[in-house]
């Protein structure tokens, strides 16, 4: 039953773009007390930098009050600044910005069904992506670090040249595998090892059959540069897992499934469409191939719909050499915390769903899973 249910969600992400039936209805007279729904960075960052807040919060709360003529107010964050401190083109743009949560809109008892999709702007879901999610050298910049799967941590030394960490694989799900790696990037290309840490899979104490488990290797790749939307890559194992090991990675194969040990080499490749869905600050969907497995899926950081601002991530494993097919789901919510943290980290549910040792479609792995921001979104 509780499968039925995920999947249904998982559905309706998938189908969400594409519904042109849902659309809020513009308003029929001006909205003059209102909450900016962050969707446009750059315009949040440069309201800021007018009143001197450093360091600017791209997801900051920004509710404006033009009610009265003669004290009109913007307030950031909770407090409050006139509205001609900001220069006539800022102005221009704050009135007439086109996401607004209308603070005084009419509550009624339909209201707790409605509320919502009366924010939602379906037909304004897709934004071109950033400069540096289209280039094929600068993709690998990237201010999150995500503590399970997910997309690498990348730390830029200048521009093309930078360092790129992560813990799990980038399709992986949560107490999934061991793997933690790290590369160097430059021009495009990229290189680096992969390791194990068995800490991260302990802690699953049933349901481990279809887990992902490495020893040392090492791993060499390349966008291809007409642009970020292919990746290629090689991996080959320096260090095969040993007997004790294999005793351990293999003591919960059950029912004749079998967790998948990485102990020979595998070209990887993926295919991507990097995309600003509902705002975010990155997102890409994908096909792809990691370690002789198939994945097609997405991934959002930072989505704001109807005033929330969470991240996103849905991946179908459809085929393994080894392991039974399986989706992970993940959302992380952002608005927890006030000030600079309200962007700092967001934590969340992710599950991976798949047969389980009675063979059963099931959720196998449920646990929090949480991502930092130690940098920011250019």
């Amino acid at each position: 039953m509780y499968y039925k249910i995920l999947l249904s969600f998982l559905l309706f992400f998938i189908m969400l773009p594409f519904n042109r039936i849902i659309f809020a209805q513009e308003d029929q007279e001006p909205v003059v007390y209102y909450q900016m729904e962050p969707l446009d960075d750059s315009l949040f960052i440069k309201i800021q930098q007018e009143v001197f807040i450093d360091p600017p919060d791209p997801k900051a709360e920004i509710i404006v009050d033009l009610r009265d003529a003669n004290n009109q107010t913007v307030s950031i964050r909770g407090t409050l600044y006139p509205f001609l401190a900001f220069t006539p083109e800022t102005r221009a743009k704050i009135t007439t910005y086109p996401f607004k949560i209308n603070l005084e809109e009419n509550i009624n008892y339909g209201s707790v069904f409605t509320r919502v999709l009366e924010k939602i702007r379906i037909g304004k879901v897709f934004a071109p992506p950033t400069r540096l999610q289209i280039s094929s050298g600068l993709q690998y910049i990237n201010p999150f670090l995500q503590i399970m799967g997910g997309e690498r941590l990348g730390i830029p030394l200048k521009d093309d040249l930078g360092f790129s960490f992560g813990i799990g694989t980038p399709y992986s799900g949560v107490l999934e595998t061991n793997m933690i790696e790290a590369n160097f990037h430059m021009l495009g290309a990229f290189g680096g090892f992969f390791n194990s840490l068995d800490g991260l899979t302990d802690l699953k104490a049933k349901n481990s059959h279809n887990n992902l488990y490495v020893t040392l290797g090492y791993q060499i790749g390349y966008v291809i540069p007409f642009g970020n939307f292919f990746q290629v890559s090689y991996s080959d194992v320096i260090n095969k897992p040993t007997e004790t090991e294999m005793r351990e990675f293999t003591k919960r194969d059950t029912m004749g499934y079998h967790a998948k040990i990485v102990t020979s080499s595998s070209f990887n490749w993926e295919l991507r469409y990097p995309i600003s869905v509902f705002g975010s600050t990155r997102g890409k969907f994908y096909v792809a191939r990691y370690f002789n497995e198939w994945h097609a899926g997405y991934t959002g950081r930072e989505l704001s719909l109807a005033g929330s601002t969470f991240d996103l991530r849905f991946d179908i494993m459809p085929h393994s050499d080894v392991r039974q097919a399986q989706y992970v789901v993940e959302a992380l919510i952002q608005r927890v915390a006030a000030n600079w943290g309200f962007s700092a980290f967001a934590i969340g549910p992710s599950l991976v769903i798949s047969y389980d040792d009675r063979r059963y479609l099931n959720i196998i792995s449920l646990f929090l899973n949480a991502r930092l921001k130690v940098g920011t979104s250019l």
